[in-house]
């Protein structure tokens, strides 16, 4: 009798390991066969592009001021230096830095301020009610700031661009921004966060990440007709399209309930005719592209927070904020459910890591029994080998852009780099959907920022 029990129990969870593979790979074949075409279209416009005529960089800019937008909550460690690093390296006749703080942040104000009375391009903002609100909440003070100041000086702005307070702007940016936007409503620079030698894998899952996403998904969005979601950081709007869209919520361009205020702006300014455009434009031929550089989190828990806060305003909350393109919008749609892809990639490749276990514990259960071990029929290990080479094939794909955008070394850390990637994202998708639920009982959004640092760009030896 205890030897069938033992069989009988031997046999369940066989049973349990190949029903558990067997979904997974199905779900990762799925979603491979979707990157795959991406891929595909990718490389069907890098063979048919013909390369654009460079920008002239070094040329007068076109005329108009550009203000730059810097919502800061507890940011006095890094807010002076980044300011300070903005006005020595901005390379553009005609710009003012806004800086949105709150009355309770009293370090933060300091900061901005000390910068503030030596230079009369930064401009603090002290919000009326005490912070954290959300980020886009600060960046709406900012537009009323800005719209104050237009009146008393007689001025109007030409554009507005967005920075976070960590960020390490390039000298030409607002050039490339001002010869973009005359032919495009929006536009978007690459992203390339810096790498932290003592966070190899926490920190540099987001040079993949990166690297991959504004050199390749970007691109195929545009491609396919599909709205350009921004980043929220190196990207700039025509002034009168963001009264536009202020007018069309009530007086505030940025809704201040959203905790992705930069993706959602960009979707909603496609759906009113004025799609952004990512521009990726070499500061030298053969040179390093024009972008934003800056330190993302290193360790686990700052990474969770951030990813979880991505997690809750595009997979989870975006399903009812943003809806979708409309039936006739099908890249459109494409990308917004790729985006979304993560409500049903999370838990399928949590069972995939259960997957393994159970079959660790098939493999355990039948060598004590002294049974042959479980093989998995032909569907699944059909499966399990398309589900292997389009593994293969992404992991390549990522270390080519890598390579591409930082050389051939963290070009071979982003494979190993998968697995912090997967565990950040499990961990995050946990704490997202424990926060998600909150809000859908009425807790109000909140700024759940991560501490950041800015780089010292000092020459060597100085």
């Amino acid at each position: 009798m205890g030897a069938a029990l033992g069989e009988g129990a031997i046999l369940w969870v066989d049973a349990i390991a190949r029903e558990m593979t067997l979904f997974a790979a199905l779900w990762f074949v799925i979603g491979g066969i979707d990157d795959l075409c991406v891929d595909l279209i990718y490389l069907a416009r890098r063979l048919r592009r013909r390369q654009p005529a460079p920008l002239a960089l070094a040329g007068p800019a076109p005329a108009g001021r550009i203000v730059v937008f810097v919502p800061a909550w507890d940011e006095s460690a890094v807010i002076g230096s980044m300011l300070r690093a903005a006005l020595t390296r901005f390379d553009h006749p005609d710009y003012r830095i806004y800086v949105g703080t709150y009355p309770n942040d009293p370090a933060t104000i300091a900061a901005v301020a000390d910068v503030a009375l030596a230079d009369a391009r930064v401009r603090l903002v002290i919000g009326a009610a005490p912070g954290p609100s959300t980020k886009a909440d600060c960046l709406n003070t900012l537009w009323r700031a800005l719209l104050r100041d237009e009146a008393a000086e007689g001025f109007v702005a030409s554009a507005v661009a967005l920075h976070d307070a960590e960020d390490v702007v390039h000298p030409l940016e607002l050039r490339v921004f001002a010869h973009g936007l005359i032919d495009h409503a929006a536009v978007q620079l690459p992203v390339l966060p810096l790498a932290h030698r003592h966070s190899r894998f926490f920190a540099g899952h987001y040079l993949d990440e990166f690297a991959e996403a504004h050199g390749r998904a970007l691109v195929v969005r545009q491609t396919v007709g599909a709205g350009l979601p921004f980043a929220g950081v190196g990207c700039a709007i025509r002034r009168e399209a963001l009264a536009r869209l202020a007018a069309m919520r009530g007086g505030a361009p940025f809704d201040a309930d959203s905790l992705v205020e930069d993706y959602e702006v960009g979707l909603t300014l496609a759906t009113m005719g004025m799609p952004a455009r990512l521009m990726r434009i070499a500061e030298a031929p053969g040179g390093p592209p024009v972008a934003v550089r800056a330190y993302f989190p290193d360790r686990i828990d700052a990474a969770v927070r951030q990813k979880a806060r991505w997690m809750i305003g595009i997979a989870l909350a975006g399903w009812d904020r943003t809806g979708w393109g409309g039936w006739r919008r099908i890249g459109d749609n494409w990308m917004r459910m790729r985006d979304r892809r993560a409500t049903l990639e999370i838990p399928v490749l949590a069972l995939a890591y259960l997957s393994i276990l159970a079959w660790a514990l098939s493999l355990g259960a039948h060598l004590l029994a002294g049974t042959d071990p479980a093989m998995p029929p032909a569907l699944m290990r059909g499966l399990l080998l398309a589900t292997f080479g389009l593994l293969v094939w992404r992991l390549a794909v990522r270390a080519a852009f890598v390579g591409h955008a930082y050389g051939w070394r963290e070009a071979l850390w982003s494979v190993p780099r998968i697995f912090s990637s997967n565990a950040v994202a499990l961990l995050a998708a946990r704490r997202a959907l424990f926060v998600y639920v909150a809000m859908l009982r009425g807790m109000p959004p909140r700024w759940d920022k991560t501490a950041h640092r800015f780089p010292d760009l000092r020459p060597a030896g100085t």
